[in-house]
């Protein structure tokens, strides 16, 4: 367990992004995990919370033992200090519990303890990623609803394209305007992260700005190349970041990083 963090009134609270999919599959915690590696580099102090409240899956990327979860924080077993957790990469975690099917939908009680959580970390951190589930259960866009700036992580497949798609479609109809940047997973051609971006924009400006009062501006955080080191550091259960810096899709997930610290 890590020592408690302090929070400090003279500091800012945390900027909140929560990284969210339209489908599973695409890479979103292994994403997540590096990104907050990559911004610890630059000095941040970081938290990954895992808000995939009932698969969660953070712990099994990054090899850890999940003790202490949210679970525990929410009925009372633990204190939200006793559940912070180092991780490798040198930022913290806040575990979920997996198959628990009490957090399947979003009942008042889990979104006042959600909410609670994010008060008390928010002052403690420069940086909360939210990793989400995958979808738009109302579990996910309740968590969604909670950041400042929405991640979308996607690949080129046609699949993830549509249900990527169906997400940014139902935020823009039902939370407020914030900004929304996409990261495109596993790309296997030069620039092709900023043509998938440029195709979604297509067809929000199509179908969905025309019924917004504020159009919908989608920004390209970084596009990740199809890389096997992905493949290996996964099995491995180690963080890219970690395992091997220099290579292409680990170099992406730093640049992507660093223009996060840009709003």
């Amino acid at each position: 367990m890590m020592a408690a963090v302090s929070p400090s009134a003279s500091r800012p609270r945390a900027r909140i992004t929560a990284v969210t999919s339209g489908k599973g599959g695409v890479g979103k915690t292994f994403v997540a995990a590096n990104l907050a590696a990559a911004l610890a580099r630059q000095g941040e102090r970081v938290l990954v919370l895992d808000a995939d409240l009932g698969l969660a899956n953070l712990d099994v990327v990054l090899n850890l033992a999940a003790r202490v979860t949210l679970h525990d924080v929410f009925t009372g077993r633990a204190t939200l200090d006793e559940a912070l957790q180092a991780a490798p990469g040198g930022f913290s975690v806040l575990l979920a519990g997996s198959g628990l099917v009490e957090y399947s939908r979003m009942t008042p009680e889990v979104r006042d303890k959600l909410l609670e959580v994010i008060t008390q970390v928010r002052p403690r951190f420069d940086h909360v990623l939210l990793d989400t589930g995958a979808g738009i259960s109302d579990v996910v866009l309740f968590t969604v609803s909670l950041a400042d700036e929405v991640l979308i992580v996607a690949t080129p497949e046609p699949t993830s394209l549509t249900d990527a798609y169906a997400t940014i479609k139902v935020l823009a109809a039902t939370q407020p305007a914030r900004p929304m940047r996409l990261l495109v997973n596993q790309t296997q051609r030069r620039h092709e992260g900023r043509a998938v971006c440029a195709q979604l924009q297509q067809v929000l400006d199509r179908f969905v700005n025309t019924t917004l009062a504020q159009p919908l501006r989608l920004a390209l955080l970084g596009e990740v190349p199809l890389d096997p080191a992905v493949r290996g550091s996964v099995q491995r259960r180690q963080l890219l970041l970690e395992s091997l810096p220099g290579s292409p899709a680990a170099v992406a997930l730093a640049a992507a990083a660093a223009k996060l610290l840009t709003p």
